[in-house]
């Protein structure tokens, strides 16, 4: 793990799923924020988000310009991990039971439909819709309950930066176990990728250019 532009990332990915891996086998709660161009910007405004960003176990790599950066200014070369990727990743792996907060009903039935062709475990797992209200006024206590209801390893938090972060940062305290990882539009964008398969040829290609700007 190294420091850069003042957020702590791990750039290994095998160093990335063994943490991980630990964090669950010792049935402990923490979080895991992918940090994108967003993140980085609001982070280096903003103390307290700074803090929140690396009050987490790590960050992840969700820029492509960062590794570019790190290899102009230090000289040392490393790999974006999207958070599109290790959500991919850890759901096909199929190592752990998950739980899914966020966004809107619908896209998490779409993301569902996508996702259980990867998994068909995810079809007895929890998908929850979060309430829309400020991240100060979520019941986290009635969260964390759900949580563990579902018995979960692994808590996918969709909300968008820098929301998504802080929500995790206050649900920690309230959860006995599991590890949050905070991947923004990954859901929207695996959502997106089950309404095209809906359709075909020219429709589809239309219909995949207008939800994507729908959501830029």
């Amino acid at each position: 793990m190294n420091t850069y532009f003042n957020i702590r990332y791990e750039f290994d990915k095998k160093l990335v799923w063994n943490r991980i891996a630990s964090q669950v086998k010792a049935e402990k709660s923490d979080y895991i924020c992918v940090a994108d161009g967003v993140v980085l910007n609001i982070a280096n405004r903003k103390p307290e988000y700074l803090r929140v960003i690396n009050g987490g176990m790590f960050s992840i790599c969700d820029s492509g310009y960062v590794p570019l950066y790190l290899k102009w200014i230090y000289g040392v070369r490393y790999e974006q991990y999207c958070g599109a990727q290790i959500f991919k990743d850890i759901v096909s792996s199929r190592k752990y039971r998950m739980m899914f907060m966020g966004t809107s009903q619908r896209t998490l039935d779409g993301l569902k439909n996508t996702i259980k062709v990867w998994n068909t475990d995810v079809l007895t797992m929890t998908f929850y819709e979060l309430p829309f209200c400020d991240v100060k006024e979520f019941n986290y206590e009635d969260i964390a309950r759900r949580v563990e209801e579902s018995e979960a390893d692994i808590i996918w938090i969709a909300l968008g930066a820098p929301k998504q972060e802080m929500f995790m940062s206050k649900l920690k305290p309230y959860l006995k176990r599991g590890v949050m990882i905070a991947v923004g539009a990954a859901f929207k964008f695996y959502r997106i990728h089950f309404l095209s398969v809906l359709t075909s040829g020219d429709d589809r290609r239309r219909s995949s250019i207008q939800v994507l700007q729908r959501y830029r």
